[in-house]
């Protein structure tokens, strides 16, 4: 939009716009930038339509410093075919505003491209995780509900080097609900990092994720939950291998926990600071309030997964 006739705005949210100045007469420049032509072929067509070469530069440069300009890479570009795309662009679109990165998400595109994540658990929140991770670009969404049973992303490839039939360690597993000691101490062993997912009695909590011997683990909080409750092992062991009937969980808070769930995950996938909101703590949704609040898990001294001494 143009502000007046030497002023061009972009965007309209304050939080997000920005305003040039000097950019009288270059509207027809604008205009080339629709994605369609590399930064050669803009100037070229503007030299052309009788701009110079300079201020086709300059007019690229204001826009670059501003953080208004993406720069989505060719050879990336060619790598996509066209529906996946477009199937993406608003993935890609709020990633280019959020970061900024200048790349229009292609770096981040890439990661969700080559990102594998497996899912334990069943349920509404569950299945909804899968849905969101998928539609947003993860190469291969696993989601396994005790069973064995499989649902692969349809974008799914196979990694470079992966046998048929063997299953690779994910990048990152998401227990949704309550699960075996096992699966715990397995994911621990492989040194496989987990986030931790749960809804149930008008409650949604989301975290701790969990980066083996780096931050506080499940044991972690279990023996912090010892601590200021005696009673807790005992309760712990009644509850292993029981899952509530009905679970106390209606479809706004499923789909509000498993959008924060899939948030965390694409923060941790994409490498953004985001994913640090539940690292050595958890977001906690307590009905009938609608705000998230955090509550912090430090690693434990007596936890034999060493994090404490990560600090």
């Amino acid at each position: 939009m143009w502000r007046d006739r030497d002023t061009l705005q972009i965007g309209i949210d304050s939080r997000r716009a920005v305003a040039l100045t000097g950019m009288a007469g270059a509207a027809w420049l604008i205009s080339l930038l629709d994605g369609s032509r590399d930064r050669a072929q803009v100037i070229q067509a503007a030299e052309d339509h009788g701009i110079p070469s300079e201020t086709a530069e300059r007019v690229l440069a204001l826009l670059a410093m501003a953080g208004a300009l993406d720069d989505f890479p060719a050879a990336t570009l060619r790598l996509l075919p066209t529906p996946l795309r477009a199937r993406l662009a608003a993935e890609l679109a709020t990633v280019s505003l959020a970061h900024r990165d200048g790349d229009g998400g292609a770096r981040t595109l890439a990661r969700r491209l080559a990102g594998q994540v497996r899912i334990h658990g069943r349920g509404r929140v569950a299945a909804a995780i899968a849905s969101l991770l998928a539609a947003s670009g993860l190469g291969r969404v696993t989601h396994t509900d005790g069973a064995a049973k499989e649902a692969a992303a349809p974008q799914e490839t196979m990694r470079a080097g992966q046998v048929p039939g063997i299953a690779a360690l994910p990048d990152l597993a998401i227990l949704v609900g309550r699960h075996p000691p096992e699966l715990r101490a397995g994911l621990m062993q492989d040194r496989v990092p987990h986030l931790a997912v749960s809804a149930d009695e008008a409650i949604g909590v989301v975290g701790p994720l969990v980066v083996p011997g780096r931050t506080a683990c499940l044991k972690c909080l279990d023996l912090t939950r010892t601590d200021r409750d005696p009673a807790w092992p005992l309760i712990l062991a009644q509850l292993t291998g029981r899952e509530p009937d009905p679970t106390a969980c209606d479809a706004p808070l499923a789909a509000a926990v498993a959008a924060q769930a899939a948030a965390q995950v694409l923060a941790f996938i994409d490498r953004a600071a985001a994913a640090e909101a539940v690292v050595n703590g958890t977001l906690e949704l307590v009905l009938p309030g609608w705000q998230w609040r955090r509550r912090t898990w430090p690693p434990h001294g007596d936890c034999s997964c060493g994090s404490h001494a990560a600090r």
